[in-house]
């Protein structure tokens, strides 16, 4: 018989089926026994009674078990359904099944709630609990919004290259390549210099990929291996022309998950993200000014936020604003990568920004210098060789437009979507200075800064 998903078993209802999928919850009573199947579209309760062959497989069957499961859909009594539940109107009469994998028990009871180390320790079996295929499924739309709102808005998908003979930040702590005979090689810390490249080529461009980053810390927001969502684009106006393409990208992103993840954002717990038509825009020093003014803290000198700082103005536009993100404006010219535009009104501070939602930068962005003298000038000025970047500056001899664009973490966006609080509970396979899988040894993760 064809396999019937269990997500569509609503429309079969007094009709036989064969299911595939795993055992959840096995539930044995004497001659009768109740069963929890999951498959990817959805979950079901099946029931065994009346048929002593089938109690005899079914009697063997554990919470872990692949099985293919052939039954009845009943509707079940009114005062036997939980409106509550996945299914819970419906039910399978088991007539048939076949063990396809057997299981050895959990070494914890999945539904606990677990610490981080045993969390990731075992993460191929603590990716299917419901909580984290929740997380993931949020993780996946996200991407597909990501997609689908830049493609409608004429951005081109392209490939950045993760082997670099430059880093792009000038001075990233990067993970070195020795293969390549007389250059320095690393993995790429971002793809930056090739979007731009990209934006001579397309003029809207988007990139999807790993970058990496040799940070000697273990913190609940930093990785080692980060998925970046990166966008450029040319022929803008200022960096307000990229602010405003980015919350349109946001409220899209927002908008498509709420849909696409109720059932998921239901059992999340989390509240809706606030998205108003326009995001609170401030500058740093206006940022700082409102911190002085709400907490008496003096940091209007700072170069840059602190995430205590990050937290309370989220905070603030959450409560007084009605936004769950707001932009940050103008960080000082020395503190920002050598492509980055110098604001010609006040030169000492640049024309980029943060955008921060629920108490964490989200990404990092503006307009970028886009004339050939000014670059190598730039170049120079942070104290870089403009010789290393001479394929990066073949783009800009031959003429680019004026462009921008923002570098946004996927781990940290699933994470605040999703209400965790370690960015590593947002990432498939997190690593850190302590961890590929598990941790490299005991006694650098006591070591590391936490």
């Amino acid at each position: 018989m064809t396999r019937t998903l269990i997500g569509t078993l609503k429309s079969e209802v007094e009709k036989e089926v064969t299911i595939q999928g795993w055992v959840d919850v096995s539930r044995q009573q004497g001659k009768m026994a109740f069963f929890d199947f999951h498959d990817r579209s959805g979950k079901v309760q099946g029931i065994v009674f009346g048929k002593p062959e089938v109690l005899e497989i079914a009697q063997k069957l554990k919470a872990g078990y692949v099985v293919e499961v052939t039954g009845n859909v009943h509707s079940r009594p009114e005062k036997m359904r939980n409106e509550k539940s996945e299914n819970g109107d419906i039910e399978l009469e088991v007539t048939k099944i076949e063990i396809i994998s057997e299981a050895e028990p959990a070494p914890f009871d999945m539904d606990t709630e677990l610490n981080l180390d045993t969390l990731l320790d075992y993460r191929p079996i603590t990716l299917r609990r419901d909580h984290e295929r929740a997380i993931f499924k949020v993780q996946a739309e996200i991407l597909v919004a990501y997609r689908n709102f830049l493609n409608s808005e004429g951005f081109t998908e392209f490939q950045a290259p993760k082997l670099v003979g430059g880093d792009a930040e000038g001075g990233a702590e990067v993970f070195k390549v020795k293969y390549f005979k007389g250059v320095e090689a690393s993995l790429a810390t971002s793809p930056q210099l090739y979007k731009q490249i990209m934006a001579g080529v397309y003029e809207r461009v988007f990139a999807v990929g790993p970058t990496f980053r040799a940070e000697k810390s273990a913190t609940t927001r930093h990785l080692s291996e980060i998925s970046m969502l990166d966008l450029e684009m040319a022929f803008i106006k200022d960096h307000t022309d990229v602010i405003s393409m980015v919350t349109k990208l946001m409220r899209a992103i927002v908008e498509h998950v709420n849909k696409a993840c109720a059932a998921e954002i239901v059992l999340l717990d989390i509240p809706l993200a606030l998205t108003p038509e326009a995001f609170p825009v401030m500058t740093l020093r206006e940022a700082q000014a409102l911190i002085k003014k709400e907490t008496g803290v003096d940091k209007t000198t700072e170069p840059d936020l602190e995430p205590e700082d990050e937290r309370f103005l989220c905070d603030y536009a959450n409560k007084n604003l009605g936004s769950d993100f707001v932009f940050v404006t103008h960080f000082p010219t020395k503190k920002r990568p050598f492509y980055t535009h110098v604001d010609p009104a006040c030169p000492e501070f640049t024309r980029s920004f943060d955008l921060l939602f629920r108490g964490l930068e989200m990404c990092s962005g503006g307009q970028r210098v886009h004339r050939y003298e000014d670059l190598v000038q730039r170049i120079k000025d942070k104290g870089l060789d403009p010789d290393k970047f001479s394929f990066y500056l073949q783009a800009f001899k031959h003429g680019i437009p004026p462009h921008g664009g923002i570098g946004m973490g996927l781990e940290r966006l699933t994470a605040k979507l999703c209400g965790v609080v370690n960015v590593k509970e947002a990432t498939l396979f997190p690593r850190d200075i302590n961890r590929i899988d598990t941790f490299t040894s005991k006694e650098q993760s006591t070591e590391a800064e936490i």
